[in-house]
């Protein structure tokens, strides 16, 4: 790609979906669902939301909520029930409408990323959750789309940091919960020529012992809309609206009562 060549990264969608039907993809995708029905499996709510590059992609199939929705860029000639037709960064739903939104590549095969997270922002219900998951630039993963000459699967999206996306959350009134980084197989099919998978497999194993090291091919964060409650107004006290003590003793004394004589009787 050249110097300021503009890249219109929605219309890698397709290459991308097409991806995920090769081995690499399906392992990829198998553990990211389990990943996300692990850490999502005791929410409960009315309405759950993803967004992703494919309607064809589902996530999170173990958590209870009542209605599911997906949407999905493209129109196709029959499309199921409960998958809308819209750009990621214009969502047709009201604000505070939805109690988990999750954001599959989203942010990484959109021409507005920012836009997507507010979008998502907008519509998520306070104390609601968000699932982000995107591709980790500090990775193998990272580097084979930097030497990459084609732009086909995930080489073509933008591969974000994940101390951007943290930082673009915070900004919009998250609490990240959950960080982290998976999947330490190499960015190849497996393959038996010349080793390649036995090879891929190794690494695999190896990096999995140190599944702290934030160099996984993907990132998943877990964050809650907070929901800031309003500060009651002080009130602020004025010299004549300060009640006095009477001659009498009494306090806030109305004006219908009449004033007591509190002397003794004269003998």
């Amino acid at each position: 790609m050249k110097k300021g060549q503009v890249v219109d990264y929605s219309s890698r969608n397709e290459s991308f979906e097409n991806w995920f039907q090769t081995p690499l993809g399906r392992a990829l995708l198998a553990d990211q669902r389990g990943f996300l029905d692990r850490k999502l499996a005791r929410l409960t709510g009315a309405r759950q939301l993803q967004v992703s590059v494919s309607h064809r992609l589902p996530l999170t199939s173990g958590t209870d909520f009542s209605q599911k929705i997906m949407t999905t860029p493209r129109c196709f000639t029959s499309i199921p029930d409960g998958v809308v037709v819209c750009d990621a960064d214009e969502l047709p739903f009201p604000g505070d409408s939805m109690d988990l939104v999750v954001l599959h590549h989203t942010a990484d095969f959109s021409d507005y990323p920012h836009q997507v997270l507010r979008e998502a922002a907008r519509v998520l219900r306070g104390e609601g959750t968000i699932a982000l998951i995107g591709f980790n630039p500090v990775s193998i993963w990272g580097f084979r789309r930097f030497i990459s000459r084609h732009h086909a699967g995930p080489w073509g999206g933008r591969f974000l940091l994940r101390r951007r996306m943290e930082d673009w959350l915070h900004l919009l009134g998250f609490q990240v919960e959950v960080s982290v980084t998976r999947f330490f197989r190499l960015p190849v099919q497996r393959s038996g020529r010349h080793g390649i998978g036995k090879v891929s497999g190794r690494f695999s194993e190896r990096m999995s012992r140190y599944g702290f090291l934030p160099v996984g091919a993907y990132y998943c964060i877990l964050a809650k809309k907070r929901v800031c409650a309003r500060i009651p107004q002080r009130h602020v006290w004025r010299q004549n609206k300060v009640m006095g003590l009477t001659g009498n003793g009494t306090v806030g004394a109305s004006r219908g009562c009449p004033p007591q004589n509190l002397s003794h009787p004269e003998d």
